[in-house]
């Protein structure tokens, strides 16, 4: 993202050399966005301030997707699938002040002028009852005109059920808002699960619908984490978003994707295989 902050690590330097046959230096290799990152010690005096040198909510996927395309924007990140139309992840760091924005909305969908190559346009989603469901939401990008005209970018959308986007999911939503606002921060992935051997498509690209899709949330709490997953179909919920909870571990063994791997080893063993409700009420 476009801005140094704590608990990352310093990876912006590289933006600054991106290669010439880039529209920008928003998007980046892959190679360049899974870097090592050295792990802090399980011993740190304390969670609320990680370590310098780790960016927590940045995962990696387990096997490798054809069309993966990394981008950067003033936020999140995300990582693209070229094939799909739609993003792998998206993931950002929420702090406790950044709840509290005052930019307004933009709703102006469009193309993400710093990737070249396949992307889904807006039409593609017109009249196919589904919504543009952002991952990264507006309501998350409120301290920051940029940060909300680039989550309005087409590689943060999905298709998503109309009902669920304005149900559990925005619940979920603002949920982890009011997490963020508890525990003075939170690091937040999500994105699409698709699980057919044929998924639907919509419009004339062709954009992958997802069967489901997830979110995984850790805080800070005291002198370690707490992480919650979710998983929820993409059709209509109107259920409490909490009966959709999972610990980060089913979360991972579904989408294939490796969550919160910078926390020291037994640090997130830990807090991975577990669920602790209390923390989320």
């Amino acid at each position: 993202m476009n801005r140094i902050k704590a608990g990352c690590i310093p990876l912006l330097c590289l933006l600054l050399t991106a290669c010439g046959n880039s529209p920008s230096s928003a998007e980046k290799q892959a190679s360049d966005f899974y870097q090592p990152v050295a792990k802090p010690s399980s011993a740190s005096s304390s969670a609320d301030v990680p370590s310098t040198e780790v960016l927590l909510e940045t995962p990696r996927l387990e096997v490798p997707r054809s069309g993966e395309r990394m981008l950067e924007h003033e936020g999140f990140r995300i990582s693209y699938n070229q094939s799909w139309l739609i993003p792998n992840w998206v993931a950002y760091e929420l702090t406790k002040e950044e709840t509290r924005g005052d930019v307004e909305r933009t709703d102006y969908f469009d193309v993400d002028p710093t990737l070249k190559g396949r992307q889904a346009k807006f039409a593609d989603y017109s009249h196919t009852g589904y919504d543009r469901g952002h991952m990264a939401p507006a309501g998350d990008m409120k301290w920051s005109k940029e940060a909300m005209d680039a989550c309005f970018y087409l590689t943060n959308i999905c298709p998503q059920n109309h009902n669920l986007n304005k149900g559990d999911w925005n619940d979920l939503e603002i949920a982890c808002r009011r997490w963020a606002r508890k525990y003075g921060r939170a690091w937040i992935v999500t994105g699409p699960v698709v699980t057919s051997r044929e998924p639907k498509t919509i419009g004339r690209n062709h954009v992958t619908v997802p069967d489901a899709f997830f979110k995984v949330v850790l805080v800070p709490k005291g002198k370690t984490y707490e992480a919650i997953g979710f998983i929820m179909d993409n059709k209509a919920g109107n259920g409490q978003f909490m009966d959709d909870a999972r610990s980060i571990d089913e979360v991972e063994n579904l989408t294939g994707i490796d969550f919160f791997h910078a926390l020291p080893d037994d640090v997130e063993d830990a807090v991975e295989a577990s669920l602790n409700q209390k923390v989320w009420e």
